[in-house]
């Protein structure tokens, strides 16, 4: 499987013949052609069009993060799988309410049943969440009765409500209490790991895309307006209780990630270089982890995971296989 490179430094991006490599003030590290399907760049990085046209030929993606650590865009080079006969079925699930709807109730459900299995593993740990899961069932019961997108998110933003509350049950961690969900700029410790964190998702996810038959453009649950890219963030809402916030539990709890890896800025709070790494590292080996998938019967890692799930969107949209979003066990 290729691999995703980050860069933290600043420097220059540079192509030589039918190599890559990266230039900075520890010298020229180059970059595996073959290997390699995203660049993350949060560094202060320069390139040039022969780079582009080449990372173009070779089907690599570049995300951009600003000094905050925030998202702020990608080079999505020409699709190589791109094809009218998809955009055209994406297209009409997305114009056909009741088709659009459907799509849009699914990924919701797929989060909401992951969020509640992550609550249940804590409460098996005798985490006190009883009161949390009960409202969270309760709203999760009103989704598939929903007629509109714009009803189906207002209940979305309330499981999440209740959901961000039970952070500081779970972490029990006073230098990481939740408060009220903040962002651009998050205004303390968690509210910084949860934007980071959400960001990685993405971007991960838009790379999932591009290997797809699939156009990034038309979501469901997110609309698809003027922004660049909406499918992304759909899926992402799967896979974030299980991937982004697992690790999140993890680097707190385990005191990897502490109050002093955070600077307060005007802003907002900023993770620093030592912080993001530690969170990257993590969130990578989460990605190459490996489960046993009930369906295929092989061990498949949680980056693949993803692949499959578009995979499934695919059928569903050329009406082969109604979508049924993918549900942790455990």
């Amino acid at each position: 499987m290729k691999k995703s490179i980050y860069i933290f430094s600043d420097g220059e991006l540079h192509r030589k013949d039918n190599t890559l490599f990266f230039e900075g003030e520890n010298g020229r590290k180059f970059i595996p052609v073959e290997n390699t399907s995203e660049i993350m760049i949060f560094g202060e990085v320069s390139l040039n069009k022969r780079f582009l046209e080449f990372i173009s030929q070779s089907e690599i993606i570049l995300h951009f993060f600003n000094y905050y650590g925030y998202y702020v865009g990608s080079y999505y080079p020409r699709e190589h799988l791109n094809s009218g006969y998809m955009i055209l079925k994406q297209a009409e699930h997305y114009n056909d309410d009741n088709k659009r709807l459907y799509l849009a109730q699914k990924f919701i459900e797929g989060a909401y049943k992951n969020i509640r299995q992550v609550l249940k593993y804590y409460q098996n740990r005798d985490k006190d969440l009883e009161d949390i899961i009960y409202c969270i069932e309760k709203l999760g019961e009103l989704i598939n009765g929903t007629l509109s997108v714009n009803e189906l998110m207002a209940i979305e933003g309330n499981i999440r409500e209740y959901y961000y509350k039970s952070f500081d049950v779970i972490l029990n961690n006073r230098d990481f209490e939740f408060d009220v969900r903040s962002k651009r700029p998050p205004k303390n410790s968690l509210n910084t790991l949860i934007s980071f964190g959400n960001s990685l998702m993405y971007t991960t996810v838009l790379s999932e895309i591009y290997k797809t038959h699939l156009a990034p453009r038309i979501g469901y649950l997110h609309s698809t307006n003027f922004r660049r890219f909406s499918l992304n963030l759909d899926i992402a809402e799967i896979f974030k209780p299980i991937i982004i916030d697992r690790v999140i539990f993890s680097v707190v709890s385990k005191n990897m990630i502490k109050k002093d890896d955070f600077d307060d800025n005007a802003e907002g709070l900023i993770l620093k270089e030592r912080g993001k790494k530690i969170f990257i590292e993590e969130y990578v080996s989460k990605l190459t982890t490996t489960i046993k998938h009930r369906t295929i019967g092989n061990n498949v890692s949680y980056r693949r995971l993803i692949r499959l799930e578009l995979y499934k969107l695919e059928k569903h949209l050329m009406e082969e296989q109604g979508y049924e979003p993918f549900l942790a066990q455990w």
